[in-house]
């Protein structure tokens, strides 16, 4: 089990953090020092042995938890919000790392998150609950793709309201000429997130949208705050009553 906020024993090292497990079931001197030589490798730790926690980043003490967590071979991996207390690039950074850490030692492992996005990059199936009730079970493209309901489709990523549809920000197509299948709008903010551009709009009626474009396409279409252009769905999904 690993705790949200590292819970390690602060008077004592790295390495004895991760032997703690090993001792406790009366492993041999030479078994510890081989199995934690072993997970110090496998966490990138190797050269911190001799430190201690407060002597440790975040990330450090997160992964020596999950060293300590490994070293007695459990059959199920439980992790509680194991990356809440980092900051963001550190947690992208981890979510990583624990992905191919898993690859490597195929255990078993329950991460309970609410970050979406660490969800559908870290898991292989994910159950999604609302207010202690399961929504959906499945893959991450299935529950972004496919979702069950309102909630999941709400939950799992961005999404407009249009009419009684939800459309995805990504499946929304922006032209500066109105044809017989678009609506009015106009562009009230440009967001550039580098590789894509968000752009904020507001449609004639009054209703708010979100449309995501590739940088080219916003490059292609030179828009500009104040703009007028003319917004058309490309995939819509509808959920019966």
């Amino acid at each position: 089990f690993v705790f949200q906020h590292y819970a390690a024993f602060k008077h004592m090292t790295v390495y004895d953090n991760v032997a703690f497990g090993l001792r406790i079931r009366k492993r041999t001197r030479a078994e510890i020092r081989d199995r934690v030589g072993e997970l110090l490798q496998l966490v990138q730790l190797e050269g911190l042995a001799d430190r201690y926690p407060a002597q440790l980043s975040g990330g450090q003490r997160q992964r020596m938890g999950l060293a300590r967590a490994l070293a007695v071979d459990p059959k199920v991996l439980l992790l509680d919000e194991p990356f809440g207390a980092l900051d963001a690039r550190v947690r992208k950074e981890l979510r990583a790392w624990l992905r191919r850490l898993h690859d490597e030692t195929h255990t078993t492992t329950l991460i309970v998150t609410h970050d979406q996005e660490e969800a559908m990059e870290v898991a292989d199936r994910i159950a999604l609950m609302n207010a202690g009730r399961i929504e959906q079970v499945g893959g991450p493209r299935e529950l972004y793709e496919q979702p069950a309901n309102e909630f999941v489709m709400s939950f799992v990523g961005p999404v407009n309201r249009v009419g009684g549809a939800y459309v995805r920000p990504h499946d929304l197509e922006l032209t500066l000429t109105p044809n017989g299948s678009t609506r009015e709008a106009m562009v009230e903010r440009l967001v550039h997130l580098g590789f894509e551009v968000r752009v904020e709009l507001v449609r004639d009626d009054g209703e708010a949208l979100s449309a995501q474009l590739t940088r080219e396409e916003a490059e292609a279409l030179e828009l500009e705050r104040g703009q007028i252009v003319y917004v058309r769905p490309t995939r819509e999904t509808t959920f019966s009553p």
